[in-house]
């Protein structure tokens, strides 16, 4: 069998409901891994809420970060062949205007480096790995970089339509708007044409994998383009309907059954 690059989202895929790698999971990749197949987490999460699994796993392959706005190898810095998409600040700043709907419980602006928040809604019980006061305030004087993303977090998920209609109105084609989920479901801006595909596309290419060789996986409508443009776009039992209907396939079993590593197992023949 060719190598395949093997693309893995996290909530929702990789991680079962209550944000846990089973360790079934973790010795299917594993053998993968020693068969000699590449294996890389391409997720909506920044870094700092995604390092802890690439650790347990032993990883040191490129990692997707923000939906596929930062695309980089934890385990070589040196690694060139990454790239990071960022938004303004102003116009993070501007998206300030959303708290004053009260479905919106806390807006933040990611940077590879760090987090500002407005609202002290915590969405998940990682989401400030270090703690809430290891944040900083979103304000025009406090954030100085311009941020990767910006994330709106609503009270249900069936506001994210109204605010996400507000947030392309506002800012059209400047912006790529992205749902992704975990405890509590959220919006991602990130800079126009950025999307998972992208940093896909890039692990493929620095590994000299072709397109056709790629296995992704993932459940929910942030996964869409990188599931179209995988060789083989799998989408798990409990995904998102709209991305099932362009899946190659269909995992047996949910993420909480251990469902990609059962696909993974028949798969491979493991």
């Amino acid at each position: 069998m060719n190598q395949k690059l093997i693309a893995l989202d996290l909530d929702g895929t990789t991680l079962n409901n209550t944000q846990q790698i089973t360790l079934e999971t973790q010795e299917v990749l594993n053998k993968l891994r020693k068969e000699g197949h590449i294996v890389s987490i391409v997720t909506g999460r920044p870094y700092r809420n995604s390092y802890y699994y690439y650790n347990q796993l032993k990883m040191d392959t490129p990692i997707v970060n923000f939906n596929g706005a930062w695309c980089h190898n934890p385990s070589d810095k040196s690694w060139e062949h990454g790239y990071h998409k960022t938004l303004s600040k102003d116009l993070a700043i501007s998206m300030l205007a959303l708290k004053d709907d009260p479905e919106v419980q806390l807006i933040a602006a990611e940077s590879r480096d760090g987090i500002y928040v407005h609202g002290d809604f915590i969405p998940y019980p990682d989401y400030f790995p270090e703690g809430i006061e290891v944040s900083r305030q979103l304000t025009s004087e406090t954030l100085l970089v311009d941020p990767t993303s910006v994330e709106v977090f609503t009270n249900t998920q069936l506001n994210q339509p109204i605010i996400e209609e507000r947030i392309i109105e506002n800012y059209g084609n400047a912006v790529e708007v992205r749902t992704w989920g975990g405890l509590s479901p959220c919006l991602e801006v990130v800079a126009a044409g950025v999307q998972k595909a992208m940093g896909v596309e890039r692990i493929a290419s620095y590994y000299n994998i072709k397109q056709k060789d790629i296995i992704a996986f993932g459940d929910e409508e942030n996964d869409y383009e990188m599931i179209q443009y995988a060789g083989e776009g799998i989408v798990m039992k409990n995904g998102n309907e709209r991305l099932k209907a362009i899946a190659n396939d269909l995992t047996a079993v949910t993420n909480h059954e251990n469902g990609l590593s059962e696909y993974l197992t028949r798969y491979f023949k493991l």
